[in-house]
């Protein structure tokens, strides 16, 4: 991704984009995620390179738009992430058509700056058979996305479309966040978007173990008592569990090399 420009890449988004899932006790939140492991690989080849990261996790659109947007475009950004829409999905009212004018709206906002922006479809997470209908609403929702994308001429990172998702090591313990693995392939499919030289390779990953139904039904109910009702507590109450977080990067900096880092987060500076 050759540039004259020094490349000030921030992202914006929900939890997708604060790297949830990802677990890694040396850095702000415990986790470090996509977004951070695309910036160290274009730090490689851009030493100048700068990098914030505003995402937090719990976040619907509108507070996305609100607290976010405006602060990212005051860095005179020349590349954008943007992410939103995902926990509007989970919620049991939905106005469609109300989402995809704010989303678009956004998306408008950020291409006039003149920034690169890139832009993601969002996956089937496998939930719950239970949850199944969902997956109408994203198929929606990402229907619109790459019209979107097409009209504002962003990039777009196809999420639904990739197939190594399907196994469920990609994904963390909760089912609705990325695991590690699933957290660098992501980053591996975004610089390939971006046309980037990079060192990222696909996860090999050996067959699935075949589970019992006692074992299944066993993880169904840990997962339940986990995650799903303090999930519900959260929504019932009307918080989120990024209430009392601060954005990871939130301000641009030169990018901190995993190989720099020391063994826990004290070693990071902002």
């Amino acid at each position: 991704m050759a540039t004259h420009t020094p490349l000030r890449f921030v992202a914006v988004g929900d939890s997708f984009t604060e790297g949830v899932g990802d677990v890694d006790l040396r850095l702000p939140n415990d986790c470090r995620g996509w977004a951070d492991r695309v910036a160290e690989e274009l730090a490689r080849h851009q030493p100048q390179a700068q990098y914030a990261n505003l995402a937090l996790r719990g976040r619907r659109l509108t507070p996305i738009v609100v607290e976010q947007l405006e602060p990212a475009l005051a860095m005179a950004p020349t590349l954008v992430s943007f992410h939103a829409g995902g926990n509007d999905l989970l919620g049991a009212r939905l106005d469609m058509r109300l989402l995809v004018r704010g989303f678009e709206a956004a998306v408008a906002r950020i291409a006039q700056s003149g920034a690169r922006v890139v832009l993601f479809t969002e996956y089937n997470v496998p939930l719950s058979p239970v949850l199944e209908p969902l997956k109408l609403r994203t198929a929606v929702f990402n229907k619109h996305i790459r019209r979107i994308s097409a009209a504002y001429g962003t990039l777009l990172v196809d999420h639904w479309c990739f197939e190594n998702y399907q196994d469920r090591r990609m994904w963390a313990p909760d089912r609705l966040h990325m695991s590690g693995i699933g957290h660098r392939y992501m980053a591996k499919k975004v610089l390939e978007v971006l046309g980037a030289t990079h060192s990222l390779e696909s996860p090999v990953l050996g067959p699935l173990q075949p589970r019992s139904r006692a074992g299944i039904m066993a993880d169904d109910a840990a997962w339940l008592r986990r995650d799903v009702a303090p999930w519900l507590s959260r929504r019932f109450r009307g918080v989120s569990s990024g209430d009392h977080l601060s954005a990871r990067w939130p301000a641009l900096m030169p990018v901190v090399l995993p190989e720099r880092l020391g063994t826990s987060r004290q070693s990071v500076r902002l």
